[in-house]
């Protein structure tokens, strides 16, 4: 009993004391221990890796789960150390819509076979969402979190220490100040000069011990960005899987899609039986066919009701053509498409009324319509 009513007694005379240094250092009435400039740096660069690992990870929490109420239930789940239910997506939601409206509607009919193909479609980018939101969490939300919930609060930890420490050692010069200017006074003040003497040594090593500690692991810092360098990678690594997967199954239902438009419209003249891709080169599709020459004729277009061109009776003037690379293998959908190969040289041009996302391609004695974005125009 009185073991501990000593000890909570010096515990509160040490927090005054701390607590009147760091007063009169804010008045300007004390001198303080500067840290050296390395130390200075290192803290610094703490501060920064903390505060922004912070802002991405809450941002990049924002992208994986755009609904507020959704993250604040997640941040429970986890706080109380429960697993997360499983949460349908956005797309498998829609999914689950087209499919119960097609069953409704008709399934047979054409808006009802849509309904079904892209119903299909979007479970699947719902999958490949799920998918790339559980890698993105385990590959680098986790070790953000890990940092700021581990590393992060023991350096804090330290570093308050470390400036506990500091006040202990900057009330010991004060007061072995105030002891040797009452020395020049009388004799009688030997003693304390001694004792103060001998608690700011006591008081100097372990300010030395506690910076010793705290700037090793201000120095980890650097071990942190190598990790976060690599976490990043990973998360690149799972967007770019996730986008690929997006872009092959919206790619193979615009196909599905244009086999069977031609039977739905069938007075639709160009462009929409088969899908044009994303641009892999600089030049966008419509600048592209912007700048294609555009042959003087209108002649040549099919007339109303047919459903292709009438290839044989085009013929480009000579300086109306461009050469272009194919940059991916494409397969023809009818006789009035092109058949490509990739990294094959063909000679393109424009028709008047053509949609701008398809070129008119030849090949030796073989001509048909191309997709503009499978191309890399040549000057």
């Amino acid at each position: 009993m009185d073991f501990n009513m000593k000890k909570l007694a010096s515990d509160a005379g040490i927090f005054f004391t701390r607590a009147v240094q760091f007063t009169e250092e804010k008045f300007g009435q004390a001198e303080k221990t500067e840290l050296d400039a390395h130390f200075e740096n290192l803290l610094a660069r703490a501060d920064s890796t903390k505060n922004w690992t912070e802002k991405i990870l809450r941002q990049t929490e924002v992208l994986l789960q755009p609904n507020p109420s959704a993250r604040v239930e997640e941040f429970l789940y986890e706080k109380l150390d429960r697993k997360v239910p499983s949460r349908v997506t956005n797309g498998e939601l829609l999914a689950q819509y087209m499919a119960e409206a097609a069953s409704e509607l008709g399934p047979t009919t054409p808006y009802g076979k849509t309904l079904l193909k892209v119903a299909e479609a979007e479970k699947q980018l719902g999958a490949a969402e799920r998918d790339f939101i559980h890698t993105a969490s385990v590959s680098f939300l986790t070790p953000l979190r890990n940092f700021l919930e581990g590393d992060w609060k023991t350096i804090s930890k330290e570093r308050r220490l470390l400036q506990n420490r500091r006040l202990d050692l900057d009330a010991c010069k004060a007061r072995l100040k105030k002891a040797k200017a009452a020395e020049a006074k009388a004799t009688l003040w030997n003693d304390e000069v001694d004792k103060a003497e001998q608690e700011l040594r006591v008081a100097q090593t372990e300010f030395d011990r506690q910076a010793e500690v705290t700037r090793l692991l201000l120095e980890g810092i650097s071990s942190t960005h190598v990790n976060h360098l690599r976490c990043l990678h990973e998360f690149v690594k799972s967007q770019t899987t996730y986008y690929a997967q997006c872009y092959r199954h919206m790619l193979d239902l615009q196909k599905q899609l244009g086999s069977s438009q031609g039977t739905i419209f069938p007075g639709t003249f160009v462009g929409t039986t088969e899908p044009a891709s994303p641009p892999l080169s600089s030049t966008s599709p419509t600048t592209a066919a912007a700048t294609m020459p555009v042959v003087p004729s209108v002649a040549s277009l099919a007339p109303p009701g047919e459903a292709s061109l009438c290839l044989e009776e085009v013929a480009p003037p000579a300086s109306g053509t461009r050469k272009a690379r194919v940059l991916y293998d494409y397969e023809a959908a009818d006789s009035s498409e092109l058949a490509l190969l990739a990294d094959e040289l063909i000679t393109v041009y424009s028709l008047p009324g053509m949609d701008p996302d398809w070129l008119i391609g030849e090949r030796g004695n073989k001509k048909g319509k191309v997709p503009v974005t499978y191309l890399e125009l040549l000057s």
